[in-house]
């Protein structure tokens, strides 16, 4: 299993609508093709404004076969229409558990 690790930075005073906008519209189509979501949070401390997302997937062919299908989907390329210019940075990382890393379900 590999665990896709997203980052994304929104400008100050948006993340309420972002949230809500994400929650809506983006949420559910990725929940459909992405499937297993283990997570999605906000910073606190640290480098304030982010979203950071995990996604867990079988393995990189896995991920490429489910990404492709959300990018396939006309919903999602509405909401990246809607979504156009809402971060001023993004970041994604693919982690692989080591030998003695806990499983997740």
């Amino acid at each position: 299993m590999i665990i896709e690790h997203r980052t994304y930075t929104l400008p100050h005073g948006t993340m309420e609508a972002y949230l809500k906008r994400y929650e809506e519209h983006a949420l559910p189509l990725q929940l459909k093709h992405l499937g297993r979501l283990l997570g999605f949070f906000v910073t606190e401390i640290g480098t304030l404004n982010q979203v950071v997302h995990l996604w867990a997937y079988d393995n990189l062919a896995d991920r490429e076969a489910r990404r492709a299908a959300l990018e396939a989907d006309p919903g999602w390329t509405a909401f990246k229409r809607i979504n156009a210019g809402s971060f001023v940075a993004q970041e994604v990382k693919i982690l692989r558990a080591t030998a003695f890393s806990p499983r997740l379900a």
